[in-house]
């Protein structure tokens, strides 16, 4: 069966080094395999990021999912970035929509040890909700390299004190699966719980929302 991880592009593309390390891969995601992705991709209707284990999926998202944590894309990933995964755990988290609060700059916590994000927008028009990568944390401008979260697109950077990182604020719909190496299991556990606490604030939030306007 085909894969739908193109990694021989992935493999040939070159890696930026400076002012940290970093790789963009159009058509990352093959075009044959996105309307399965897109079908079966995690219904989320709020704002943030959850977890793989708290949103139900299809059989077609399933299987990326089970690509990307193969040992294949592992290898592929070590050596682009010269590093050492084995026996690193992985997390993922989805969004399914953006809110005006989303996208500070900031460089990721020290946890986490590789960055990659997948993104499954069919089209992007708006300026705002286009990841930019960053020379320093105190300008939005300062920009290395804008990203249009358009479908296939993968970003992934290596974690660092200068990895910082931002966008422009955007309100709607905007598909981006998280897949990151981390330190231990203790920090899956500590980010699952957190994403969960912070997307059940933003329910609640909503819910009162909607009390005060029906008032």
């Amino acid at each position: 069966m085909l894969s739908m991880l193109d990694l021989e592009r992935f493999r040939t593309t070159p890696l930026s080094r400076e002012p940290f390390e970093f790789l963009v891969v159009p058509e990352f995601v093959r075009v044959e395999a996105r309307a399965a992705i897109d079908k079966d991709y995690p219904e989320v209707g709020r704002a943030g990021s959850f977890p793989l284990r708290e949103v139900t999926y299809g059989p077609g998202f399933a299987k990326l999912i089970e690509e990307m944590r193969s040992e294949e894309f592992r290898k592929a990933f070590e050596e682009k970035f010269n590093v050492d995964l084995t026996n690193r755990p992985d997390m993922i988290t989805v969004r399914g929509r953006c809110s005006e609060k989303d996208g500070k700059i900031h460089t990721d916590s020290e946890t986490k040890i590789i960055t990659i994000l997948v993104y499954m927008n069919s089209a992007w028009e708006s300026s705002g909700g286009q990841l930019r990568l960053l020379r320093s944390g105190t300008n939005l401008e300062d920009i290395i390299l804008e990203v249009p979260p358009t479908e296939g697109t993968l970003l992934a950077f290596r974690r660092s004190n200068n990895s910082w990182h931002g966008h422009k604020p955007f309100s709607g719909p905007r598909r981006v699966i998280q897949f990151n190496w981390v330190m231990s299991e203790a920090v899956v556990r500590r980010e699952q719980n957190r994403h969960r606490f912070s997307a059940w604030m933003k329910k609640l939030r909503g819910a009162l929302s909607g009390e005060k306007q029906a008032a």
